[in-house]
């Protein structure tokens, strides 16, 4: 089986080893996504609901690259430094998602890269 790097522009770069996503076939892997600018690199300044809408929208610049959009996501990922934000996830989710929805894990780690709040990552069948 072929394998695809997959990147965008309009998400930011890779700060370790590894790829913004990987194309194995016609299933893509999305790295995880923190609230990084994809202009600056830096974390975006705000409430909480500014650091989600980044991640969703640094995920969707990489599905976007790949050929998909969120009615291709099979399987969400989303980490949280703290679950309170649980319900905010879902409201926001639901703005960029319709039924049905992925599946889902949601889990709270101790932390994450850069001191972020949020990080999610996907997989996607195209």
């Amino acid at each position: 089986m072929s394998r695809t790097i997959i990147s965008s522009p309009h998400a930011p770069q890779a700060i370790g080893t590894y790829s913004q996503a990987v194309k194995c076939g016609s299933t893509v892997y999305v790295s995880g996504q923190i609230p990084l600018d994809p202009n600056t690199g830096a974390l975006v300044t705000g409430e909480m609901d500014a650091h989600i809408r980044r991640v969703f929208e640094n995920l969707l610049a990489i599905i976007k690259a790949a050929g998909g959009d969120f009615s291709h996501v099979a399987k969400l990922n989303v980490f949280l430094t703290d679950l309170s934000h649980f319900a905010l996830v879902n409201q926001i989710m639901s703005e960029y998602f319709t039924q049905p929805y992925p599946a889902r894990a949601a889990i709270q780690v101790a932390a994450l890269p850069k001191g972020a709040e949020v990080e999610m990552d996907c997989v996607v069948e195209l």
